[in-house]
């Protein structure tokens, strides 16, 4: 592959350093352009911004400031777009904030790109599962393939946990979610996530700007945020477990979600940038269902903890209640693509974990501000 010049938003994040160092073994040059958000990377972050032995060059900028994004897409071949803002809870009342970065950035981009001179001739868009809802069932009655409607509020507060077909109100069984599956949001983060694929699958075909939007499942591994409360249920599972704090499971612990480890997506992304396509929609999973009660076992496990785990009942309007990839699509291209055994990547994430800091733990803050704005 020839090598090229990358611009990788919200670089210093945890996907992005990885990717970084995937891109940067491959001969590629890589410009970061990342604000150093405080509740991910922590309060002082953006006053030690030295990046020099990480990438070849590191903007400290923001994706909502037009001159940042110029200043970022000088003479740069590939956008690798992963800035964003995450957490599903925290985006049912940060509506305007998750809108302006995550939609706006893009809009952003796509708005220099059609109005300025650049070098650019690849964008890959970070998507995300959120976007299907609860994805792909099948009604147990004689309706077939269906994708229910998100949960309503009436219904957790009921216990209501699984999902019914919406045609016939018979009871549904979760299949692995294909990229043809209808996109349901059943968050405001998720809507801004599919609206960050939209503009760019349109204004790519347009401007004949190669397009892939990569629909990442739940990603975790070494390096990723152990300070952010509202987000990566094994971050903060962790964070709580080293501290022997109690561990509380939502709803009924059954639901299941698809974790991928950070070195998959990264490869993902990695080939991304050499595919010959206009444009092209991927999954990014392991393929596999994990439930939550059983990862929390795990961890307990891995990390000697004496933590208690607890099935509150308690819920989060806009969770889903299952969700994994149908990675055949991505495995049409790729067949040799690489799925890290979850246990092992749980292991290679505990081991490096141990190496950090321990930070007061804030779930409970978060899930506070989430009741008390009636979510």
């Amino acid at each position: 592959m020839v090598a090229l010049k990358i611009l990788i938003t919200g670089g210093a994040g945890f996907i992005g350093k990885h990717l970084t160092a995937h891109l940067r073994q491959s001969g590629h040059w890589v410009r970061w352009l990342d604000t150093l958000d405080p509740q991910i990377h922590g309060p002082e972050a953006a006053k030690q911004a030295d990046y020099s032995q990480k990438v070849d060059e590191m903007i400290l900028g923001d994706v909502c400031i037009r001159e940042n994004w110029k200043r970022a897409l000088q003479d740069i071949d590939a956008v690798i777009h992963l800035a964003a803002q995450t957490g599903t809870g925290q985006s049912m009342y940060r509506v305007g904030y998750y809108t302006e970065v995550n939609v706006g950035g893009t809009a952003l981009l796509w708005d220099i790109l059609v109005n300025e001179p650049t070098k650019v001739k690849k964008v890959v868009v970070a998507s995300s599962r959120s976007i299907y809802g609860e994805g792909a069932y099948a009604c147990r009655g004689m309706c077939g393939s269906v994708v229910p409607e998100p949960r309503t509020k009436n219904q957790l507060a009921r216990g209501q946990w699984e999902l019914a077909c919406p045609c016939c109100g018979q009871a549904a069984v979760a299949l692995a979610t294909p990229e043809t599956s209808t996109p349901k949001p059943a968050s405001l983060y998720a809507c801004t996530k599919l609206a960050q694929e939209q503009i760019s699958l349109t204004m790519g075909k347009t401007l004949d700007i190669s397009t892939v939007v990569l629909r990442f499942q739940n990603v975790f591994g070494p390096g990723q945020s152990l300070r952010n409360p509202y987000t990566g249920i094994i971050s903060i599972f962790s964070n709580q477990m080293r501290q022997n704090l109690p561990i509380n499971i939502y709803e009924d612990g059954q639901e299941t979600r698809d974790f991928v480890f950070v070195d998959d997506v990264a490869n993902a992304c990695t080939q991304a940038l050499t595919l010959d396509c206009n444009t092209a929609i991927f999954n990014v999973g392991s393929g596999k269902p994990i439930c939550v009660l059983d990862l929390a076992h795990t961890l307990k496990q891995l990390w000697g903890s004496s933590s208690t785990i607890s099935i509150t009942g308690d819920y989060r309007v806009g969770d889903i209640r299952h969700n994994w990839a149908d990675i055949s699509r991505l495995r049409s291209v790729w067949s040799n693509w690489p799925v890290t055994d979850f246990y092992t990547g749980l292991e290679k994430f505990v081991e490096w974990a141990r190496q950090q800091a321990i930070f007061e733990d804030q779930s409970e803050i978060a899930t506070v501000e989430l009741k008390r704005r009636n979510l």
